[in-house]
């Protein structure tokens, strides 16, 4: 009960300033107070405007934003994003363009799972849309998922990427970012040693820590400083009574915050308060750079405690993966068994929390693989966000990645007739779950 009690006084407090906010922002938009110009007023209606629009962030789940989108014919074609499968934990979600003919290229984005919505990669997505039929990992936030639809750890969260593979079938190239690139290639030896006709085109893994003790960061030494008794007591809570997952165990998505926003305190102060006389000015909008970011800076969703907990001890303390040890269900899934999917790694010179070297010893995983079918890039300059959503991205990276599904593309199914899209699926646990049992 006094996990639950910390859950719900988090929420209290955020509630509490939201609703601060509010009044603020109310009370010192009095008509009757223009008439007595003051300065501190217009600061007391710019600190509520923003405090309220902060706080309310924190819960709400960004919107994608994709409504429409100009094709090469030069008119605007409506976007509909649908859910081609659905679970309790996660959906499959594709961008079709209305109107379009189907992209030859088929392209699964593997969106992290690690405090913030897929909706982070809303970039990425818009820049692969004009060349790819682009499929994204919808992540469900924890606190929303009832106690009743079980556990859901990082053998679950495999399961699922195969399950996506499967249903999209062997014409995919997938693009796995950040958090989940060791099990995006787990699922693919999954697959190559269970279904090796289900296996993707191409893997694509950005700036992931394969081998997070490669590359030491400060992220990696706080994995390895803790022990999982420490992480379990401090970082660990039930959800409240106000949402449906009362009572599950979480990593709360504000405790993940204030660990983000504590790492670079001070900027993150100087930019709300300089928001704040933008506001005061009149100089500010609803979608300025200021609110652009932090709408989705600050929108985060709660981790199942086991999906936290096993990250943290099986990839960077035990270092399963680096170590080809991995096992779902107890039965060992060999990275050497991938022979057929090429492989490229991406990394940002500058990134400080996936560093250099972490993510390309995936290569060295891949022993059944010929050397053509591997690939690496470095992107000088470029930051952990840069690499699959910055300048970097649109300039550098995203046309190497595009020559490399083309140069693995191989023959098209069904001797090149056009492929329908995937029917929806809906299931509660993953069909791969199932058969793992």
């Amino acid at each position: 009960m006094r996990y639950m009690a910390t859950y719900d006084l988090m929420e209290t407090f955020r509630n509490t300033n939201q609703w601060l906010g509010a009044s603020a922002l109310s009370l010192a938009s009095y008509p009757v107070f223009a008439m007595v110009p003051n300065p501190a007023l217009q600061w007391m209606a710019a600190w509520g405007e923003v405090t309220e629009r902060t706080f309310q962030r924190m819960v709400t789940k960004p919107d994608w934003g994709i409504h429409s989108f100009t094709c090469e014919d030069g008119k605007d074609h409506l976007v509909n994003i649908e859910t081609v499968v659905e679970g309790d934990f996660g959906d499959l979600i594709h961008f079709q363009v209305m109107g379009r003919d189907t992209k030859p290229r088929k392209v699964l984005l593997v969106a992290p799972m690690s405090g913030h919505y897929a909706t982070l990669l809303r970039s990425t997505v818009i820049s692969l849309l004009p060349d790819c039929e682009v499929y994204i990992t919808d992540w469900h936030n924890a606190r929303d998922i009832p106690v009743s639809a079980g556990k859901f750890d990082i053998e679950d969260y495999t399961l699922y990427l195969v399950d996506y593979m499967r249903h999209l079938g062997p014409d995919t190239h997938v693009i796995a970012v950040c958090q989940p690139a060791p099990l995006t290639l787990a699922a693919t030896a999954y697959l190559a040693g269970e279904e090796p006709e289900a296996q993707p085109r191409s893997l694509t893994l950005i700036g992931g820590p394969i081998d997070p003790d490669a590359t030491p960061t400060d992220v990696t030494d706080f994995g390895n400083r803790v022990t999982m008794g420490q992480l379990e007591e401090t970082m660990i809570q039930r959800v409240g009574f106000k949402y449906k997952g009362v009572g599950r165990m979480v990593y709360p998505g504000l405790l993940q915050l204030a660990s983000f926003m504590s790492m670079n305190g001070e900027r993150h102060s100087k930019a709300f308060s300089d928001q704040i006389q933008r506001v005061m000015k009149g100089e500010a909008s609803d979608h300025d750079a200021h609110n652009r970011f932090y709408d989705e800076y600050l929108a985060v969703m709660d981790m199942t405690a086991e999906f936290y907990l096993s990250t943290v001890e099986r990839i960077f303390k035990n270092c399963e993966i680096a170590k080809n040890e991995f096992t779902i269900e107890g039965k060992h899934v060999d990275i050497g068994k991938i022979t057929t999917v090429a492989v490229k790694t991406v990394e940002g010179a500058n990134d400080d929390i996936s560093a250099p070297g972490q993510c390309v010893a995936a290569l060295d995983l891949c022993t059944g693989l010929p050397d053509e079918k591997k690939a690496s890039h470095v992107e000088p300059g470029a930051g952990h966000y840069g690499i699959f959503a910055g300048k970097s991205w649109r300039n550098n990276i995203r046309p190497l990645v595009l020559e490399f599904i083309d140069a693995n593309a191989g023959p098209k199914p069904g001797g090149g007739a056009k492929k329908k899209t995937p029917t929806a699926q809906k299931s509660g646990k993953s069909p791969a779950q199932k058969a793992a049992k």
